[in-house]
């Protein structure tokens, strides 16, 4: 199956070994690690490690990491500048929505089209009931994305010393607020 997906200015297309130089200069960027990584700059290795367990997840359960690309119509067509997708997070495991997005492409509503993308994706293609997404509470540019991806806020906890907001969307507030234009 082809799991590629296409917004208007987005080419969605799911991670893969090839891309690990590009993800790994991504995911180890101060303004990215500090949010998705805890401010740590993981490995190359650990970024195999991803890749790998994202292609695993694709085989078997039709989701995993995609590579945020730019659309043919947008300058530096083919360069990864973001993520999105679905991960398991905690214990016990729960999926959820994640993305991360260069920071030279921020304020221009790409993140908010990859999360509506993703959430329309686990809803009709996965038959999910709910999507959820969770962040760190000063990471107020995420907060907005899941706001404006249709998400409401559902709770706020400490995990593990950082105050962590939780966002969800269900099945029938998808429904009811029908299909966002992408």
């Amino acid at each position: 199956m082809d799991y590629e997906i296409k917004t208007s200015r987005l080419r969605l297309v799911p991670i893969q070994t090839g891309d690990l130089d590009e993800l790994h200069r991504l995911w180890t960027g101060p303004e990215m690690r500090k949010y998705i990584w805890d401010d740590v700059a993981i490995s190359r290795e650990e970024a195999a490690s991803i890749i790998t367990l994202s292609t695993g997840y694709f085989m078997h359960e039709r989701f995993g990491l995609w590579a945020m690309r730019p659309a043919e119509t947008v300058a530096e067509v083919g360069r990864i500048i973001g993520f999105c997708g679905f991960w398991y997070f905690r214990d016990p495991p729960g999926l959820e929505l994640i993305y991360g997005l260069e920071p030279a492409y921020w304020g221009r509503g790409l993140a908010t089209e990859a999360a509506r993308a993703m959430i329309e994706y686990g809803f009709d293609q996965l038959s999910l009931e709910s999507i959820v997404g969770s962040t760190d509470a000063a990471n107020t540019r995420s907060v907005l994305v899941m706001e404006r991806a249709g998400m409401t806020l559902t709770r706020r906890e400490v995990i593990g010393s950082l105050d962590t907001v939780f966002y969800a969307i269900s099945r029938s507030e998808y429904e009811h607020a029908g299909k966002p234009d992408l």
